[in-house]
């Protein structure tokens, strides 16, 4: 077959290029791997931070008092929530799947807020990949019994599968489960997905209330805490997961019972350990607490509705998160 001079030209110039980048060191990029991000815990991580209702202390209400312009960027010029477009959200709540661009409602109800909201806009603001949040939380949970990770129980595991609510594990294992299932289909949850693969960035966790009124199961919480840690690294197959847990300081520093005070502290003791140096961190939360007064309800144990209480957990976790990966 005849070749024409221009396809010799053609075929010359892009040897010329290949070898060129070749000596370079550059190749072209691929499209970059997607940043998943899993959110775990109890009640407080489901998210209870009102929107809307009461008085003081909602979302309506922080951005219209906003004076330092610090929740301005969750509304539109428009004054509407603003959705994002590279930072999503998976969350299977009471067998009701929430899954779209990060906003409000990822909460108990479409009207409320939990961690995640801030903390989706602290990552996503800082990576220029599309970010997946995988939240996975349940109210009234305790780590001793139904997060309690398999290694905890010896080196055979559980002694009996946790195959329904209550049993030992149960909810460590729905965890795990609800991550694995996502990522298996995860041009399902995020638009843009073409196959580019995902890297599973951090875990951060918000539990503790459902412990600190046990005995047994406050004295019992660092050493469970650390085989969390170390069993959720090993299922995951990410060796140094980076993980960041906020404490349980619903009350704030006027706190005073021991269990609550004997949980924080086993709390904020997790990331001094010589093994999790670096890529452990605790945002400790009491200053986050609200009084009743500037909040939407009386009920401490979900930080009385506080959204501010929420968003700066979030907030919290994300930088704390980025501490780790940016050291």
């Amino acid at each position: 077959m005849e070749k024409h001079p221009a396809n010799i030209l053609r075929i010359g110039l892009s040897v010329f290029i290949i070898t060129i980048l070749s000596f370079t060191g550059f190749t072209p990029k691929s499209p970059a791997p997607l940043k998943v991000f899993i959110l775990a815990g109890q009640s407080n991580m489901v998210g209870h931070g009102e929107v809307e209702k009461g008085d003081r202390g909602n979302l309506n209400y922080l951005i219209g008092n906003d004076k330092k312009g610090e929740y301005q960027h969750l509304v539109d010029e428009k004054g509407d929530w603003k959705v994002r477009d590279d930072v999503f959200i998976y969350f299977n709540h009471q067998e009701k799947i929430h899954t779209g661009g990060l906003t409000v409602g990822y909460g108990a109800n479409e009207n409320t807020i939990g961690p995640e909201l801030q903390f989706g806009h602290v990552v996503g603001d800082h990576f220029d990949e599309d970010v997946l949040i995988i939240k996975t939380a349940w109210g009234g949970k305790s780590l001793a019994v139904d997060f309690f990770p398999p290694g905890a129980a010896g080196a055979s595991g559980y002694k009996n599968r946790p195959i329904t609510p209550g049993d030992t594990g149960y909810y460590y294992v729905q965890m795990l489960s609800i991550v694995n299932e996502v990522l298996g289909h995860l041009e399902d949850y995020v638009p843009s997905y073409e196959g580019q693969g995902y890297e599973i960035m951090g875990f951060g966790w918000h539990q503790g209330w459902n412990d600190r009124i046990n005995q047994a199961a406050n004295d019992a919480y660092k050493e469970n805490m650390i085989r969390f840690i170390k069993e959720v690294r090993k299922d995951l197959g990410v060796s140094n997961l980076p993980f960041v847990l906020a404490t349980t300081g619903m009350s704030g520093w006027e706190e005073t019972h021991p269990r609550a005070l004997s949980l924080m502290e086993a709390q904020l003791a997790v990331a001094d350990l010589p093994e999790f140096m670096g890529d452990v961190k605790v945002v400790e939360t009491r200053d986050f607490w609200r009084e009743v007064e500037d909040s939407p309800a009386n009920q401490s144990y979900h930080w009385n509705r506080n959204a501010e209480s929420y968003f700066l957990i979030g907030k919290s976790m994300g930088e704390s998160m980025l501490d780790i990966l940016q050291p």
